[in-house]
C-alpha cells in the first residue's frame, strides 16, 4: 500500500540572505577560492601560487592575489633581492575561513562526482 506524500507548505522566498551575497562576490569568482585553499597551506611566493593551480594565468593570479589583498585576506610582502620575490599569506580574516574550506571540501567528496563533467 503506497504511503500519501505529506503536504507540501510554501514559504514565500525572501531573498538571498546579504552576508552571503558579499561573500560570494568576493571567493565565488573563477580561481578565488583555490587561491585561498593553496595560501591556506601556507606562505607562498608568487611563481609557488602558479605552479600550484594548474590553468590560471599570471594575470588572472595577480588580479586574484589584488582583490583578496583588498579585502584583507591576503597579506603581500616583498623580499628584497636579488632576486625581488613576493609572498603572499592569508590574514587573520583570511585564516579565519579555514574551517568553511574544510566543510565545502567534505561537502564536495560526499555530494559531487570525482571528476567533473568534461575532464579525464
Amino acid at each position: 500500500m503506497a504511503q500519501e506524500a505529506a503536504p507540501q507548505t510554501h514559504t514565500a522566498c525572501t531573498g538571498v540572505d546579504l552576508g552571503i551575497t558579499r561573500v560570494f562576490a568576493l571567493l565565488g569568482k573563477r580561481w578565488t577560492g583555490l587561491v585561498v585553499a593553496v595560501l591556506g597551506d601556507g606562505p607562498a611566493h608568487f611563481a609557488e601560487l602558479r605552479r600550484a593551480i594548474p590553468g590560471i594565468s599570471e594575470r588572472m593570479l595577480s588580479d586574484r592575489l589584488a582583490e583578496l589583498a583588498e579585502a584583507g585576506l591576503v597579506l603581500r610582502e616583498v623580499d628584497e633581492g636579488p632576486p625581488l620575490r613576493v609572498r603572499y599569506q592569508l590574514t587573520e580574516s583570511g585564516c579565519a575561513l579555514g574551517p568553511a574550506m574544510t566543510e565545502l571540501r567534505t561537502w564536495a567528496e560526499r555530494h559531487l562526482p570525482a571528476t567533473p563533467p568534461g575532464t579525464c
